[in-house]
């Protein structure tokens, strides 16, 4: 057991700079908000922040000795060396978790981790960018108002949103869904589970069964009154049960670990214990029940979407689990990103952050008035942060999340960088985003499916964000695969900046920022989506067309 998991507050560097030290306190707090930081897991069953304990030691040693003219290198969590480089390179360039070709698949993964050779580094486990739940509400949230305003008249009060899982991604679920003024029942089948999201005020309410549970959210929505309800169960169980009642949810939608067979999901033929146990004893068996679990369990949405309900995916990999257990309808339940957020994501608006390296909360408040002082026309962004100051808790350092767009990120990563400089914040700043971000992700069942022109498997636009990340001076780089299963699902990059407040980190927050989102948007222009290509028109985003707006 480590007791180690506490962040470092204040301008005492351990570092020989803050580029160092920022990076460093990111892997602290990866691991002080993480689900199992004892195993190094920050979210997903098996997102780990280093590959062991060792490596972990290795990798603080050296933030802690090297210069702005070394880079250090980690493969799949384990740092392999430290090498010259200059005072603008990168101080940290990572790959996590990818598996050539034929190779990436979920049994390759297991036998290479088994051996210490390999560890999944999730989207923002592995490069230390993971901001507790609440780097996942407003992408939620934004999903459950753009239902609202399509479906319900612009909110969800009254109506039923059902959905299952309460880990590090889906903890944020409950909130999100109260937030957009729902009666929001979460299903997870690890009571403990329930009681963290309890206790940190993502969740309002606990059932002891599912007649409580519907009874709760029946008064809720005739009240058309938010609230969330947690109830302890498998939802391959307890969906198949509400549909067969004949009760309707407005919405429904799954967050459980279904991409992992084995660490993640839980069959409903097995205890939470006796699933745990099968992981090391049988592991073959447990993932073959997991997957004759999530038929049941898509089945049922299935049935709820023929019943007239609004039925996504949320990024899971579930739909593709079902499929392969036999669902042929399984794609029938669109993914998020391309039902809801796509028009978002083709002008290069994603879910943009920054963590207050100094442990000190009112620098976020002040970045707050500050994001509504310089975009008082950007609805989303205006009304999120007013919600979110009243709403989100801060879990480990300070942060925040919204969804800006290009020149936006840039616009405000300077101006926070000059607050800095002044003295007006009580230290420096790390900006980051989601790796489910325009020209950052290739993944044909998620970020990238059905792209208008047939695009969706193409990995060469994550691989050329990060090479142009490097070129671009930024503080962070990273490269993931895996995405599902820990098989070749997806292809992603990372990037973190420290802004320190010096002009060094000025040129590199606008080259890297700005170079990101172009990419971006070049990305959905090149596919043909209009959004884009007028993005590109309005912003003078150097795409270079070839006839066609291609």
């Amino acid at each position: 057991m480590r007791d180690d998991f506490q962040v470092a507050s204040g301008n005492d560097l351990r570092c020989k700079g803050w580029r160092q030290e920022g990076l460093l306190r990111l892997l602290e707090n990866v691991l002080a908000v993480g689900e199992d930081p004892d195993n190094l897991i920050v979210y997903a069953a098996l997102g780990r922040a280093a590959r062991d304990w060792p490596s972990h030691d290795a990798i603080v040693r050296a933030l802690k000795t090297m210069g702005e003219d070394q880079t250090l290198l980690v493969q799949s969590g384990k740092p392999i060396g430290i090498v010259r480089t200059h005072r603008e390179a990168p101080i940290v360039i990572m790959a996590n978790c990818n598996i050539v070709g034929q190779w990436a698949k979920a049994e390759t993964f297991y036998a290479l981790q088994d051996k210490g050779l390999i560890c999944w580094g999730g989207l923002t486990a592995g490069d230390w960018q993971y901001i507790g739940s609440q780097g996942v509400i407003q992408g939620t949230y934004e999903i459950f108002m753009r239902i609202a305003e399509r479906h319900f008249g612009g909110d969800l009060k009254g109506r039923f949103v059902l959905t299952a899982g309460l880990g590090g991604m889906g903890g944020a679920q409950p909130l999100a869904g109260r937030m957009a003024g729902a009666a929001t029942l979460v299903v997870d089948v690890d009571p403990e589970r329930i009681t963290k999201r309890l206790d940190i005020g993502y969740l309002e309410r606990r059932a002891a069964n599912l007649d409580e549970a519907l009874a709760m959210i029946a008064e809720a929505v005739a009240a058309r009154r938010p609230l969330s309800v947690g109830l302890s169960g498998n939802a391959a169980e307890i969906y198949p049960d509400i549909l067969a009642r004949g009760i309707v949810p407005d919405v429904v939608t799954d967050q459980t670990s279904a991409h992992d067979l084995v660490y993640g999901y839980v069959p409903a033929t097995r205890t939470l214990a006796e699933a745990r146990a099968m992981r090391t004893s049988d592991p073959k068996a447990l993932m073959a029940e997991s997957r004759a679990s999530i038929v049941r369990h898509v089945e049922a949405m299935l049935g709820f979407q023929a019943k007239g309900a609004i039925v996504f995916d949320n990024g899971n990999l579930i739909r593709t689990q079902a499929k392969e257990g036999g669902v042929g309808r399984a794609f029938d339940i669109p993914i998020f990103t391309e039902a809801f957020l796509r028009p978002l994501f083709a002008r290069a608006i994603g879910p943009f952050r920054w963590i207050a390296l100094s442990n000190d909360s009112a620098d976020i408040a002040r970045i707050d008035d500050l994001l509504l002082e310089m975009f008082p026309d950007n609805r989303i962004v205006t009304n999120w942060i007013r919600l979110a100051r009243e709403h989100v808790p801060f879990e480990g350092l300070p942060a925040r999340i919204a969804w800006l767009g290009h020149g936006e990120r840039t616009a405000l990563a300077l101006a926070v960088n000059r607050l800095v400089a002044s003295g007006e914040l009580a230290g420096p700043i790390a900006f980051t985003r989601d790796h489910l971000d325009a020209g950052a992700m290739a993944h044909p069942n998620i970020m990238t499916e059905n792209m208008k022109d047939g695009s969706d498997a193409i990995a060469d636009w994550p691989l050329i964000d990060a090479m142009m990340l490097c070129s671009s001076k930024a503080d962070l780089v990273a490269i993931h695969s895996g995405g599902g299963g820990y098989a070749g699902y997806m292809t992603s990059a990372g990037v973190t900046l420290i802004a320190d407040g010096t002009p060094e980190a000025e040129e590199r927050l606008d080259l890297s920022l700005t170079n990101d989102t172009s990419l971006g948007v070049m990305r959905y222009a090149d596919a043909g989506y209009d959004e884009a290509i007028d993005e590109v028109a309005r912003k003078g985003i150097g795409h270079i067309a070839l006839g066609g707006g291609r």
